[in-house]
């Protein structure tokens, strides 16, 4: 029974054209809806900068982060990019963002990942001065975005005191949002974030062989 009346609140596409009572049923379903929704929305009172984490084994956490750059971009704001480990290679996000003048302050310190390197003295003092970058734009008045990329990656290997990085993000200037993005967040960061969202994979190209292609992965 549940499945057919399921069925029979749905306007009947298959059939033919939406008759008024089709019509009728999803306005009222709708009006309903959207008052559940205006009042949800009308609860939520406070305005605050966040501290979002984008982690997990999934693709897409610096795509995503550089999303909202460009949205803050959009309403005029100031943006600024430190970049912890990525630094070997070219970008295509690097040179767009260029096109933003000096609305977009990046800095990319890294010099690649640690299998890259490997030398731990180099890749800690890599990562320090790139967080000493970061607290200098955080500190910033101009700057309403910080995109953190990769932090999380300096953080799983130790290359920065996890407590003090954890402490300086709770306590970054009113109003300004930073993105942390990178995989195997720690649980620290991710108990102080307002927004955290896990990456999932579900399928990916790499597994069949396909290589890193320009436009998709830089």
């Amino acid at each position: 029974m549940a499945d057919t009346k399921h069925i029979e609140d749905k306007p009947h596409i298959e059939d033919g054209p939406i008759n008024d009572r089709d019509e009728e049923r999803h306005r009222a379903k709708m009006a309903k809806r959207k008052a559940v929704q205006d009042a949800e929305v009308a609860a939520k009172t406070v305005e605050k900068g966040l501290l979002i984490v984008n982690t997990g084994p999934g693709k897409g956490k610096t795509t995503a982060a550089f999303g909202l750059a460009l949205r803050m971009l959009g309403y005029g704001k100031r943006v600024g990019v430190v970049q912890f480990i990525k630094g070997k290679w070219h970008t295509g996000e690097k040179d767009a963002f260029a096109a933003f003048g000096d609305r977009v302050v990046w800095h990319t310190m890294g010099e690649g990942f640690t299998w890259e390197t490997q030398d731990l003295k180099r890749d800690i003092a890599a990562a320090e001065a790139a967080w000493a970058k970061a607290l200098e734009l955080m500190a910033d008045p101009s700057i309403s975005l910080l995109v953190l990329d990769e932090l999380n990656i300096a953080l799983r290997y130790d290359y920065l005191d996890l407590d003090k990085v954890v402490a300086a993000l709770k306590a970054r200037r009113e109003g300004l949002h930073v993105v942390v993005t990178g995989r195997n967040a720690k649980a620290a960061l991710v108990e102080a974030a307002d927004l955290v969202t896990e990456m999932g994979v579900t399928k990916h190209h790499f597994s069949a062989g396909v290589k890193a292609q320009q436009g998709i992965e830089f």
